[in-house]
């Protein structure tokens, strides 16, 4: 009898896949599964033959979100779902969860039809303390920026960054930069088949010393696995709770996310929440499987779980 087939969907830039998730082939082998690695965008594959489709290191789908949507609908065994997915690959998704009464950080959006001058884009910067510019379309954090309201040469620079992106058809977030990432750091709840499996503390990837979006895009992400805290994941699971109940309203099912990050952050002692929803990762966000020798066996489990059902 021939093992069940696991197809690890990646990105040409990562054909063996990200570090984080390099030990999960063998993983699965363990499991009884055979694993398959095939990039998402190669004309050669024949997703027919891939058993269930797990994507995973596909950092490049923001380079051409329409395609990969297509893509993932193409697919007939994927997790999670194509119509997930595409949900999440728009960050105008925390705008659905700020009306499921969800706290997310206060977000003035630029959108490329209303042709904003450099004059109006910069008014709708904040004057005080410091502000993130990011399109509301990107992966691992590309194309962010932090700058300072209150210094002339960085709010041009904003200007700039965010008139590139608006120019290239884009939507772009302005967002105020919350400053107890620099002191707590972003904490990440990861799930798997709606379980809670770990918490990783994040250290702050955007320097204030930084004068532009590309020398941030280089800085190197520093996490640490994290005992569970009751309140961190009380609030996850307030988050968690949510987002199955939109799902199912969305997709017309009660959808069982094979893996699930909710990053957030506390507040500070200027804002009127206990925390913020930064963001939810359902797509190729890293699941931190190498911060603890326990996460990779988790992960493995909750595959080969969807797969034996």
């Amino acid at each position: 009898m021939s093992q069940p087939i696991v197809t690890l969907a990646t990105s040409a830039q990562f054909p063996n896949l990200d570090a984080d998730d390099q030990g999960l082939p063998d993983a699965l082998r363990e499991r009884g599964i055979e694993p398959r690695i095939a990039i998402w965008d190669d004309p050669s594959v024949d997703w027919e033959e891939a058993g269930i489709v797990v994507v995973r290191s596909v950092r490049d789908y923001a380079k051409d979100r329409d395609k990969f949507v297509s893509w993932a609908r193409s697919v007939p065994r994927i997790l999670n779902s194509a119509e997930t997915m595409a949900w999440n690959t728009d960050k105008h998704y925390l705008q659905d969860l700020e009306r499921l009464g969800l706290p997310t950080i206060p977000t003035i959006w630029l959108e490329p039809e209303q042709n904003l001058s450099k004059r109006l884009v910069n008014s709708r910067f904040p004057a005080l303390g410091d502000f993130v510019v990011k399109p509301a379309v990107s992966s691992g954090g590309r194309g962010t920026g932090r700058y300072k309201g209150v210094n002339a040469e960085s709010r041009g620079e904003a200007i700039a960054h965010a008139m590139y992106e608006l120019g290239r058809g884009r939507s772009v977030m302005v967002q105020r930069y919350l400053k107890e990432i620099d002191v707590e750091g972003e904490t990440s709840l990861i799930y798997f088949n709606g379980l809670a499996s770990h918490q990783v503390v994040k250290a702050p990837m955007l320097h204030p010393r930084f004068s532009s979006v590309k020398e941030q895009q280089v800085v190197e992400e520093s996490v640490r696995s994290t005992g569970a805290s009751i309140e961190m994941w009380t609030w996850g699971e307030k988050i968690r709770g949510a987002l199955q109940a939109y799902i199912k309203e969305k997709v017309g099912h009660n959808e069982l996310l094979l893996f699930n990050r909710v990053d957030i952050v506390r507040g500070d002692k200027d804002s009127p929440e206990d925390f913020y929803v930064m963001e939810v990762s359902l797509i190729d966000g890293s699941l931190y499987l190498q911060a603890d020798e326990k996460n990779l066996g988790r992960f493995a489990d909750a595959i080969a779980a969807r797969v034996f059902w």
